[in-house]
């Protein structure tokens, strides 16, 4: 054992200039990811900031019971569930879709286009996107209504309405984010051996079949990973965007955990509360990053770890 702690020893100092430029990024992790793991108990406790937190009551799982047991349980968790659900099912596959057609794209010059059109929206700030929202989908003044009117159509209200939100929300986001998650996807492909395309063009492919057999087998490693990466954020569905879209008309439809452990945390100082709500999110989300990442090791023998 001591062996082996020299030679790891001797190596570590024969290259210590990697070492010491791994040292801030692994200060930082300790210092902004684990350290603040040691507030987690704030979940079972009847946490008062003047007695401090190991000063404060222990109160075990009563928290998370008055969660559990809350009548907007349900709400919240079908809501987080069901945002997530089609985000994953909708706008995971669409830059994959992208990145193939921006490769099969002859024209540099309108693959170039295609490209920053799509790109540019990523870099735009939620809250003007919201903003922007609020504009096109005004019942008065917004012209998709004003497009109704023109057809003989009532004025919809769409950012007052709890069927058209999970829509608005999830069609914006893929909008805004489509171009910017193709670019891995599109790095992927250029990796792709050209000799493959040339050997099945020459045995007579067509376009269709050599995406089918070579694009898409060529980037099904990138693919798992970031269906791994997406499954383990499952929980999170863009808490400031639909707490800037929320109001009391959508509160049905746009309640989820995140904006409530914003409510009762930050706007209502219940602070043990919130912390056991957010707990419960992130053990689901390890929860499902553990299992698809087993699965995915299983199935397609590549993961994360």
């Amino acid at each position: 054992m001591m062996e082996n702690w020299r030679r790891a020893w001797k190596r570590a100092l024969s290259r210590y200039d990697l070492y010491l430029m791994l040292l801030l990024p692994v200060a930082w992790y300790v210092v902004f990811q684990y350290g603040p793991m040691y507030g987690v108990q704030i979940a079972f406790r009847d946490y008062i900031p003047v007695k401090g937190i190991t000063g404060s009551d222990w109160v075990g799982f009563d928290n998370f019971d008055r969660f559990f047991s809350s009548y907007y349980f349900g709400r919240l968790l079908w809501n987080t569930v069901s945002i997530s659900l089609l985000s994953l099912l909708i706008a995971f596959p669409i830059p994959i879709l992208l990145a193939l057609l921006v490769t099969e794209i002859r024209s540099q010059r309108f693959k170039k286009l295609l490209q920053n059109i799509t790109y540019m929206p990523h870099f735009i700030s939620v809250v003007v996107i919201v903003g922007m929202l609020q504009l096109f989908l005004d019942p008065k003044s917004g012209f998709v209504n004003l497009i109704l009117n023109a057809f003989g159509f009532e004025s919809v209200p769409f950012m007052e309405s709890e069927g058209w939100f999970k829509t608005i929300l999830v069609g914006s986001n893929i909008w805004q984010n489509m171009g910017w998650a193709s670019i891995i996807y599109i790095a992927a492909l250029s990796g792709i051996n050209p000799h493959l395309y040339e050997a099945a063009m020459v045995d007579g492919a067509s376009r269709l079949r050599r995406l089918w057999h070579i694009s898409l087998p060529g980037i099904t490693p990138i693919m798992i990973i970031m269906l791994i990466l997406d499954v383990g954020a499952f929980m999170n569905v863009g808490f400031e965007k639909i707490l800037l879209m929320q109001n009391d008309l959508n509160r049905g439809a746009s309640d989820v955990i995140q904006t409530f452990i914003y409510n009762n945390g930050i706007l209502q100082g219940d602070f043990s509360y919130s912390a056991a709500v957010g707990l419960f999110n992130s053990a689901i989300n390890f929860t499902l990053l553990v299992l698809i990442n087993g699965y995915a090791r299983r199935k397609a023998e590549t993961s994360l770890w």
